[in-house]
Order: structure tokens, then sequence, then C-alpha cells
């Protein structure tokens, strides 16, 4: 299976995009902190990334909040069931840990949600940035927290 990769310019910086023949399987930021195995011969073109790039220009233009790409994602089922639930979240609204955790019929498994959130490759598309500490605190983010500061802000702006 061919894998394709292109470098989207964005206002958090150069976002790394990865995906398959099947659809995007990662959107990642410059100083992502989430170790990722990068398929092999991956081939260097937009072509793959047209919808992407346009549904993502919007996003950051205030225009879309939610997308409607191809994915190809890779995890557990215990991290896709976690991942289904993010996508759900309404565009410039926040939940946290716990409520996640419920969300999935699993009210003591927030530590097992926070972990799975973190490994969410798909950084913006499955808004994992929506998920925040349960005293309102900004926790982690594979993007930095600087980045989830922005894309909360630019989504209760827009």
């Amino acid at each position: 299976m061919q894998h394709y990769i292109f470098r989207y310019p964005s206002p958090l910086g150069e976002l790394t995009m990865i995906a398959s023949e099947k659809g995007l399987k990662g959107i990642f930021f410059p100083d992502h902190k989430l170790p990722t195995a990068m398929p092999e011969n991956l081939i260097d073109d937009k072509s793959p990334f047209t919808e992407v790039c346009h549904q993502l220009d919007e996003y950051f233009d205030g225009k879309r909040q939610t997308f409607n790409i191809e994915l190809d994602v890779s995890g557990t089922d215990f991290q896709k069931e976690v991942w289904q639930v993010l996508q759900v979240i309404p565009y410039g609204e926040t939940i946290h840990y716990q409520q996640l955790a419920e969300a999935i019929g699993k009210p003591k498994a927030s530590r097992a949600v926070g972990a799975a959130n973190g490994k969410n490759p798909l950084s913006i598309v499955i808004p994992c940035h929506r998920v925040i500490g349960k005293n309102g605190k900004l926790t982690g983010y594979a993007g930095g927290v600087d980045a989830k500061k922005w894309l909360l802000t630019h989504e209760k702006n827009s």
C-alpha cells in the first residue's frame, strides 16, 4: 500500500500529514511529542491531501466546525472508541477526561482515556484538544499546550 506525506503551512506551524490510499492517517505538529513510527517509502505528493487542505483552510478561517474526510485510523479498539467520542464534542466546547471516560461507559478509566487521547494521530480533525483537566486547566497536548490554547481560543472566537 502506498503512503503519502505533505507538509501543510498552518497558523500553528508546519503540520506534517500522512495518508494511505484509504485516507488520512495522521496530522502532526512541528514538535509533536507522540513517538510515531512513520510508514516506509513515503511519497511526497500533495494530491492525496487536496480535500484535507481545503477543509483545514476553512477551519483556520473560522468557516468549518467539523471535518468530512476519509480516515485510515490505526489504533486499539479502546483508542478508536475514545477517538469516536472526541469527534462528537461540539466545536468551541470542552469536556474533561472523567466525562470522556463516562461517555464510553468506563467511568473509572479516566487515566486510560487520557492515554488514548494522547495517542490520537489526527490532531485537529479528531479534536482531542477539546479535552481538558477536571479543574479546567489545559493539560498536555502532543502539539504543546500553547497550540491547544490557540485552538480552543480560535474555536471560541469563530
